[in-house]
């Protein structure tokens, strides 16, 4: 598909992964429509970047998605790209009792649920541009889950799975619907960042944003950017390696 000339919406977009595909979308003659929980850094986004708006919107609320949606496709009604982008990631113990419930249910919320509710949302409009697309953000860790962080990816696995039959439930419409699955991204993904020296073994988030953005031009409707292929091809040795 062609990369310029569309309107996307990208959910987390003022940080990491998000705010690096709303740069490079914005370098190739896109107008980007950002939301994230926080004003300053996605009001820092608009101020410098072309063709770029923003909503403050913390998608795991009902609500709000719906304000989201409704302000999409009455302000701007040539959206046609959905990118699910906006995700969280914690650390759950099922060894502690009800202690981590608050934080899986977030996770489930934010990383599942936003991208079932926002498509469903959108579909209807979606469907009537000439040339539409859903961009699912899932994980290696889909593929080959990593214990510590349990919830985030069978939120992640399940987002794979629903990418699946959301396109073979959308094959007679125009959307297509594509999953990217990054590696590990140097990103707030935690609510914190690593340090730098972790930081460095990891795949940048423009590196990321430039391997969806090829996916597109590309027509791969299922990608897995850098080490996660091999956590896609090699998921049970490693999931032992990784787990102990």
């Amino acid at each position: 598909m062609e990369v310029s000339g569309h309107t996307a919406l990208i959910t987390g977009g003022g940080t990491g992964i998000g705010l690096a595909l709303a740069e490079q979308l914005s370098r190739l003659d896109n107008t980007v429509l950002i939301c994230g929980r926080r004003e300053e850094p996605l009001e820092q986004v608009t101020q410098r970047l072309a063709n770029v708006h923003y909503r403050v919107c913390d998608v795991s609320q009902p609500d709000e998605r719906r304000k989201l949606a409704d302000w999409a496709t009455s302000e701007f009604e040539q959206l046609d790209l959905l990118v699910n982008n906006a995700g969280i990631q914690r650390v759950v113990s099922f060894l502690s009792g009800e202690r981590d419930l608050e934080d899986a249910d977030q996770e489930i919320f934010t990383n599942l649920v936003a991208p079932i509710h926002l498509s469903t949302l959108l579909i209807p409009h979606l469907q009537d541009q000439p040339e539409p697309a859903i961009v699912n953000i899932t994980s290696g860790l889909a593929f080959t889950p990593l214990a510590g962080v349990p919830v985030y990816c069978a939120t992640k696995a399940a987002l794979h799975s629903l990418s699946l039959t959301l396109r073979h439930q959308l094959r007679s419409t125009p959307i297509k619907v594509f999953e990217i699955a990054p590696p590990m991204v140097a990103s707030e993904l935690h609510g914190r960042r690593r340090d730098p020296e972790q930081e460095s073994h990891l795949m940048s988030a423009g590196e990321a944003a430039s391997g969806i953005i090829q996916a597109l031009q590309e027509d791969r409707y299922e990608v897995a950017l850098g080490s996660a292929e091999r956590l896609r091809e090699q998921r049970e040795a490693l999931f032992s390696a990784l787990n102990g």
